[in-house]
Parts: structure tokens; C-alpha cells; sequence
């Protein structure tokens, strides 16, 4: 079985065991070549520790019981997307609203500011530049079409 159709049975699985809790959503799917799965699944309200042990405990033993992976040869790990990883699901950007976030877009521009709306078809950022009677407030619009990541950023 190759890796896609892993992934593509994974999501199906993992979407079935969430299905009865609909504040949550399957983020991503990663089968690496040495049997490393790595499950991605996150709330609107986030999702707590207890409830990412209950669906690895459950998967785990999916994956035991169906005897995917002969002689057990593979390890798994369900998690929330760190704030390292870039969001996917337009759910996340949702989730995010009123956070500050950097985006690349394809032509590798980044912009930084606040995530102040998003639509089906783009996000908008309000961005500060300059401090004092310079300061000035910018709102960029920007297509999804055109964005290649946005990552949540930490203002301290």
C-alpha cells in the first residue's frame, strides 16, 4: 500500500472517530517512510490533552486490531498543529482571528500584522508600521489563491 492511500485510509479513520465531536477537525495526516504517523487534530476552542491521549489510545488499537502495519512496525503520535506548523484548514484561520500572524505569499513576500477577518476567498491583516506620529496602520487583503504559508506568531 503506498503512502497516499495510507494517508487517504488514515483521514478516513481518524474523520469517523471525531465525527461525534463537530467543534473538532482533522488538521493533517503524515506517514513518513519508517512507519512514523503522525496525526494532526485540532478544535475550534482547541483540544485538550486528555482528548488527544483518548483518539491515540483508540487509533492506536485500530491500528493493532486491523493489523495495518504487520509485526506492529510503526509508532503514532496525535497532536495539536504546533505553533510551528503552518495553518492548512480554513477552520484554522477562523480559530485564529485576532492573532498576529506572518504569510509568505508565492512571490515570498512576508507580512506580518494582526489576522483581522477571513472570508472563503482570502484573509485580511491589519499591520502597524512605524511608532509614534509615523505610525501608520495598513489592511492587506489577501487571496488564499496567493498565500504559500501563515504562521501564528507569539507578541510578547
Amino acid at each position: 500500500m503506498n503512502t497516499e492511500v495510507q494517508v487517504h485510509m488514515f483521514e478516513k479513520m481518524v474523520a469517523d472517530m471525531i465525527s461525534a465531536e463537530p467543534d473538532l477537525f482533522l488538521v493533517e495526516v503524515k506517514i513518513k517512510p519508517t512507519n512514523n504517523i503522525k496525526v494532526y487534530i485540532d478544535g475550534n476552542q482547541g483540544i485538550s490533552i486528555d482528548k488527544l491521549v483518548h483518539y491515540n489510545r483508540k487509533l492506536y488499537k485500530k491500528l493493532e486490531e486491523e493489523n495495518i502495519f504487520p509485526n506492529g512496525d510503526f509508532s503514532l503520535e496525535v497532536s495539536s498543529p504546533g505553533l510551528d506548523e503552518p495553518l492548512k484548514m480554513h477552520r484554522q484561520y477562523i480559530k485564529n482571528i485576532g492573532r498576529f500572524v506572518e504569510v509568505i505569499n508565492k512571490e515570498g513576500v512576508k507580512l506580518e500584522g494582526k489576522l483581522i477577518s477571513v472570508t472563503e476567498t482570502e484573509i485580511v491583516l491589519k499591520e502597524i508600521k512605524g511608532k509614534g506620529k509615523k505610525m501608520e496602520t495598513l489592511y492587506h487583503n489577501i487571496p488564499f489563491e496567493n498565500i504559500k504559508t501563515t504562521k501564528i506568531q507569539i507578541k510578547f
